[in-house]
This record gives structure tokens, sequence and C-alpha cells, in this order.
């Protein structure tokens, strides 16, 4: 049943991503990504909202937790579960893992899509 939850969930989120991605375009164009930009705000946002009202003023079962954070907003942006545990590392006095985590994850993340790039470029 969770997986279920978490593949709704994903689809609404995804959908929703979509959908602004597009309104984004025809919008504003595509010299910028607008669209990923604010998906990336407002994820993270929403996520910072579910996350201190469920730690410090409400009890939300699993099921739940699963389908918002992990499926709509997963679905939304996984940038909002990147700033999120970027947040707790750094509130867990973790300052320096944090900052590795942050620092890291941009840097290889972006090193690994060139590198993607660059072997298929060289395979093809």
């Amino acid at each position: 049943m969770n997986y279920i939850l978490v593949f709704v969930g994903g689809g609404l989120g995804a959908s929703l991503r979509h959908f602004i991605n597009v309104a984004c375009a025809k919008g504003f164009g595509t010299n910028f990504p607008f669209g990923t930009f604010i998906i990336n705000i407002t994820g993270s946002t929403v996520m910072g909202l579910i996350a201190g009202y469920l730690a410090f003023k409400g009890e939300a079962s699993q099921p739940w937790r699963l389908f918002l954070m992990t499926g709509i907003l997963g679905g939304y942006t996984t940038f909002s579960a990147f700033s999120l545990d970027a947040v707790l590392l750094y509130e867990r006095g973790a300052i320096g893992l944090a900052a590795f985590y942050v620092v890291g994850s941009v840097a290889f993340s972006i090193a690994g899509l060139f590198a993607g790039l660059a072997l298929i470029r060289y395979l093809a």
C-alpha cells in the first residue's frame, strides 16, 4: 500500500511540475529556467512547512508522510528533500557535513552530468 501512495503522489507532483514548467516557458520564455527555479523554491518551502508542522504541531501517520513528502514533493522536486537533508544536518550541529553535502551534491551532480554527456558524445 505504501508503494501505491508514493506512486500516486509522485504522479501528481510530476504532473504539477510539468504544468509549471510549461506555463513558465510560455509566460517568461526559455532564456532562463524559471520553471525549475520556481519549483525548487516552492518545493523546498512546502517541505519546510510540512516538516515543521509534523515536528512541532501535529502527528501524521507514515502513509501520509509517504504520500505528501516522498510522493507529491518527490515527484514535484527532489530539491526539497535535498534542502531538508541539508538543514537537518546543520540543525544537528554537523555544519561541516552539511556544507560538504551541499557543495558535494551540486558539484558531483554537475560533474556526473558532464561525464554522462561526454560518454554519450564519445560513443555516438
